[in-house]
């Protein structure tokens, strides 16, 4: 059996993405995650937006010194990329704040965590050219951005080419495929019914497990070595509320799925679903050591 590159992202942002601006997920989340991932010997990439990095320094000391990698996630996880469908109220920066933005972001991470982030990933996997040259400019070696589900090209990791970023070229940058099963058929109109986000919690690891299969039969026949890049939160480990919650002026009520077993239930499959990658013959890396 061939082994499968296998990379696990957290995106290390506020509870619920950019519904709510608390951080308990932040801060009772992730030393759970890290005991998973001590429990199976693993090293995985820890993408910080600059805000929570700079309110929670302990929690950014944690992540890296128990040896992962130290990524970006924007300031505030604000839109930075092109749209991929319609989100009320998510309107993104205009394309000539984008340069100052990450590097802004990479700096206040950095301060923080003492190290340069070399890996990246936008917000809800919305890419676009002017993203990869500022990461090119700013030094990334990686950005874990690519949303396979929608662009179904790419499944494996590529140097973009700098007149599109979905296609391959001869920049230094790598791009990371975030895995989707493109085996099945999709009913939704952006194919985000494929995305693996976030199946192992709302269901189970087997139900994740039963997509990678069918995704490795879909890679075997392409020709290519199957590749899988995990995309989950901290959020999603810690119990979040439940109907509307309130913040500031108004309130907010995410869909159902979107905190659908958060909290204890979503530790246990995860550890499920490492061990039964491992028994798929997954090799575990950081998202810049895809380049090694």
């Amino acid at each position: 059996m061939s082994k499968i590159k296998t990379v696990l992202g957290f995106d290390m942002e506020t509870d619920i993405g950019s519904w709510t601006s608390g951080d308990e997920g932040f801060k009772h989340g992730t030393p759970l995650i890290l005991k998973v991932l001590q429990k199976h010997d693993i090293k995985a990439t820890f993408y910080f937006t600059g805000a929570l990095a700079k309110k929670n320094p302990h929690i950014v000391h944690m992540v890296r010194d128990a040896g992962h990698e130290i990524g970006c996630h924007t300031l505030f996880h604000e839109t930075i990329g092109d749209p991929l469908f319609e989100i009320p109220g998510m309107i993104p920066i205009l394309p000539e704040e984008v340069d100052h933005r990450i590097e802004l972001a990479t700096q206040w991470v950095e301060e923080v965590a003492g190290v340069r982030p070399t890996a990246f990933r936008c917000p809800r996997l919305w890419g676009s050219n002017i993203v990869v040259h500022a990461l090119e400019r700013l030094g990334y070696k990686s950005d874990a951005t690519y949303p396979m589900y929608f662009y179904r090209e790419r499944l494996t990791p590529y140097h973009p080419s700098r007149e599109d970023w979905t296609k391959e070229g001869d920049m230094k940058i790598i791009e990371l495929p975030n895995f989707a099963d493109l085996s099945m058929e999709s009913k939704d109109p952006y194919g985000r019914d494929m995305d693996q986000w976030p199946l192992w919690r709302t269901e189970s690891a087997d139900a994740v497990i039963k997509h990678i299969k069918g995704y490795m039969k879909y890679c075997e026949k392409k020709g290519v070595e199957p590749f899988l890049c995990f995309y989950m939160h901290p959020w999603e480990f810690w119990p979040m509320p439940e109907g509307l919650i309130h913040s500031g002026e108004g309130a907010v009520l995410p869909d159902p799925f979107i905190i659908k077993n958060c909290g204890q239930y979503s530790l246990e499959q995860f550890d499920l679903l490492i061990q039964k990658l491992k028994d798929l013959g997954s090799v575990f890396t950081t998202a810049s050591g895809v380049l090694d």
